[in-house]
């Protein structure tokens, strides 16, 4: 196996960091549009996995918004598998261009829908990942394979849902994905300060378009952004969060391959981020349509949620002032033996951990251990297919085997929980 890891930002930089400790493929390109952010991830696995490890590493420059150029560069480094690292909107370009040159795909994030009604219970128009499931049949046909939303939110949550279904229900009622967090950055003074710990591009894309729910006997429909809020309680000392719906790929993901009722999203956001994310919106700072600017060189235009995005600090780069723990996780209600059960299947990352392990925070980090797993399973045939599939037209026993088996064992020593809830509740 031969990697083209598209993106050298804070998930792209992880993959590279958790890849470099397993032996499954023969060579991985890191890729950015800045090529210096490449070398230092390379430089940065040589440095701590000694030199041998730049046989097996590579830096090159290149643009994710070229689909020539991913094409061109999957011919070149003979790339058998592209690794898509970048935000969402390049989804089509590194999409197309990684079928043009002959590779398979994987992605964390899919193609983004167009505006949708706001109004609930209104059929969406073009959802996350359509345009991309409108080629399954090139893929298909070209005997490929592109395995999209294959990080942890989508991905192991997909995994978790694909293995509930599968062992331990009867009968599925809702697939809901939970994730929160205590996470907090702090500056130099030791004062809280607003620093997302994910892209905040994605996430304003994520939080603002009105939420997708599927339902057996409604299909697809929206709500209100940040609507049915519900306290969670995390588990490992998170504890409760406040959650909300928020669109995201696991909605229009689990019902293809998943038999449930209702399949739905809700994000810990907090307080403070919802009201951020609210002006956002009222000052039309979310847009990503170039209005006119006056600067030193003359008039530009720039995307506003590109400048929100350039004045917030890089979430690669606050892990060293930022403290506690991020869930990731699928809450799932049903019928076994006869009897309701409610379960919760989550992954914690502590931020502690990843950066003394890894050098990386804590979201980044879990973000980019699916997409690694995943890829090691490809490669040992473990996982096969064509077309363009989700990680729930996979078996989810080895991923979740290869995931808690400690590193001694060949495994990748990040234990997963379940926990039962009270059916009730």
């Amino acid at each position: 196996m031969r990697i083209l890891l598209v993106g050298a930002g804070g998930v792209g930089d992880a993959v590279a960091k958790i890849a470099a400790r397993r032996e499954f493929f023969d060579h991985m390109v890191v890729a950015d549009y800045d090529e210096d952010r490449a070398r230092r991830t390379v430089a940065a696995i040589v440095d701590v996995h000694g030199p041998g490890a730049a046989a097996r590493f590579s830096a090159v420059a290149i643009d994710a918004g070229d689909a020539s150029a991913i094409r061109d560069a999957v011919r070149d480094h003979g790339a058998t598998h592209v690794m898509n690292a970048v935000e969402p909107k390049f989804v089509p370009t590194v999409f197309g261009g990684a079928f043009a040159g002959g590779a398979d795909y994987l992605d964390m994030a899919m193609s983004l829908s167009t505006p949708h009604p706001s109004e609930p219970h209104r059929q969406t128009g073009v959802k996350l990942g359509d345009e991309q499931f409108a080629a399954a049949a090139d893929w298909e046909g070209g005997g490929r394979l592109a395995l999209v939303g294959m990080g942890v939110e989508p991905g192991l949550s997909d995994v978790f849902a694909r293995y509930a279904c599968d062992n331990l229900f009867d009968e599925v009622h809702e697939l809901g994905t939970r994730d929160g967090a205590n996470l907090v950055v702090r500056n130099e003074s030791g004062e809280e300060v607003f620093a997302p710990s994910f892209s905040i591009w994605t996430t304003i894309e994520e939080c603002l378009n009105p939420p997708v729910i599927w339902e057996r006997d409604r299909g697809f429909f929206t709500t209100p952004p940040f609507s049915e809020p519900e306290v969670f309680d995390f588990p490992e000392g998170i504890g409760r969060v406040e959650c909300v719906n928020v669109e995201h790929e696991e909605v229009l993901l689990m019902p293809r391959w998943c038999d449930a009722r209702r399949v739905t999203f809700k994000y810990g956001l907090g307080e403070e981020f919802i009201g951020v994310l609210r002006v956002l919106n009222t000052l039309g700072l979310d847009s990503t349509e170039p209005v006119g600017v006056r600067s030193a060189a003359g008039r530009v235009r720039v995307a506003p949620r590109d400048v929100v995005a350039a004045v917030l600090p890089d979430p690669a780069t606050i892990g060293p002032v930022m403290t506690g723990k991020t869930c990731a996780g699928l809450a799932v209600t049903g019928i076994k033996d006869g009897r309701p059960r409610r379960v919760y299947l989550y992954h914690v990352s502590d931020n502690e951990w990843t950066m003394r392990e890894y050098g990386t925070q804590c979201v980044v980090w879990q973000t980019a251990l699916g997409p690694v797993i995943a890829l090691e399973l490809l490669a040992a045939g473990t996982w096969r297919g064509t077309g363009v599939l989700g990680p729930e037209a996979f078996p989810a026993e080895p991923f979740l085997e290869l995931m808690r088996a400690d590193e001694s064992q060949g495994g990748y020593g990040q234990p997963w929980g379940l926990r039962e809830d009270d059916p009730q509740v």
